[in-house]
Parts: structure tokens; sequence; C-alpha cells
């Protein structure tokens, strides 16, 4: 007869712990399907009144939190300067 593998219940984060904590065998609830992520990073940034008024209304406008504003902006800018950086080097190419 063929085997099957059983399918794994979902459990809490807090009851894999506890199993773990317990010296339990905790690796069948993880199936390494994901992507690993990065640890997130704060930082301080400081704004003037009137940017961060800007901030606020098109978050407001988009209905999202200025801080996923900030983070698209950020990403935005960032791909055009590596858009813009490839560009520079393929004209320099021979």
């Amino acid at each position: 007869m063929k085997r099957t593998r059983k399918k794994v219940r979902a459990a809490s984060a807090e009851a894999i712990a506890r199993l773990a904590d317990k010296g339990k065998n905790v690796s069948r609830f993880f199936t390494n399907s994901g992507r690993m992520m990065k640890s997130i990073q704060r930082v301080n940034v400081d704004f003037t009144p009137a940017m961060l008024e800007e901030l606020e209304r098109a978050a407001k406008e988009l209905n999202v939190s200025r801080q996923a504003v900030i983070k698209t902006l950020i990403r935005y800018a960032l791909d055009q300067h590596y858009l813009a950086k490839d560009s520079r080097t393929r004209l320099t190419r021979p």
C-alpha cells in the first residue's frame, strides 16, 4: 500500500513555540515553501510641515497609511535611479 503524507493541521505560532519549548519536533509545521523575510530596521526621517501635509493628503486620497505612501515613493525613486544609472552605463559602453 502506498504511504501518503498526513496533512499538517494549521497551528498558531504560540502553540508551535510551546511544543518547541517542551523539546518536541516542530519541523512538520515548516514546509520551506515560503521565502525568508529580512528583519525590518526602523529609521527616523525629518520632514518639513509642508511636506508632511502633502504626504498626509496623498495618503488620504489613496486610502493608505502615510508610511505606505513614503515607502512607495522611495521605491519608485530608487527604481528610477537604477534605470537612469543603467541607461547611462549602456551609453558609455563601446
